[in-house]
């Protein structure tokens, strides 16, 4: 049998506040990363955000931290070549990593994004849990298989975020919902919660705030 996927629940009052007050404080680009020698000192917890081009990712990062242009949303799919890497305070690292599967960048540029991607999930000790969005409206793709795959390589304990829940009806919501939960089955660092966001709405913000605070 494999893992009971669930809604995560709304945070309790503490966690909500936790979050409330990381994600109020000071937030401020540390250095975009094309090596790993550049990586920052590894010395504190660090959580990652992952997705393929235009799923959302800019968006969702400026609506958690409550500033419009702190990762700048691009049109171009696979703008960020870099891993972005972002200080909550003293006490964690947010970490942008590249956009994936995405068809204008040239093949060797993508071949060195993707090795990077595996050296730095692998390789970075501190790292406690990579958040992979999904796009509400289309589901787990076959490229989103890929970053799961490896995450699951590299044993990194990941939980999915779905983004834009907003721009669907309920009867779409849920059904793929069901089938990012069915899809998950087969990854074994997957987190058994599904975080669901609208980051115009707001819906789900403080749920991954509060989640992202309480990551030991």
């Amino acid at each position: 049998m494999g893992l009971t996927f669930t809604l995560a629940p709304e945070p309790e009052d503490d966690a909500r506040e936790d979050g409330r007050l990381l994600f109020a404080g000071p937030v401020e680009f540390v250095k975009g990363v094309v090596a790993m020698s550049g990586l920052p000192p590894a010395d504190r917890l660090e959580f990652c955000f992952a997705g393929r081009s235009n799923v959302g990712k800019s968006s969702l990062i400026n609506a958690l931290t409550g500033r419009k242009n702190l990762a700048r949303a691009s049109n171009t799919p696979g703008r960020t070549q870099e891993i972005n890497f972002f200080a909550l305070g003293e006490a964690r690292y947010m970490v942008d990593l590249p956009g994936y599967g995405y068809a204008e960048a040239p093949v060797a540029i993508v071949a060195k994004w993707q090795a990077l991607l595996k050296q730095y999930l692998q390789g970075r000790q501190t790292l406690r849990r990579a958040f992979v969005l999904i796009d509400t409206r289309h589901g787990v793709k076959e490229v989103d298989e890929e970053i799961l795959a490896l995450l699951d390589r590299s044993a990194v304990t990941f939980q999915v975020v779905m983004t834009k829940a907003d721009k669907v009806n309920r009867a779409t919501r849920e059904a793929n919902i069901a089938q990012v939960m069915a899809a998950l089955q087969k990854h074994p660092a997957a987190y058994p919660e599904i975080v669901v966001t609208s980051s115009e709405k707001g819906e789900g913000i403080e749920a991954l705030r509060a989640l992202i605070a309480t990551l030991e």
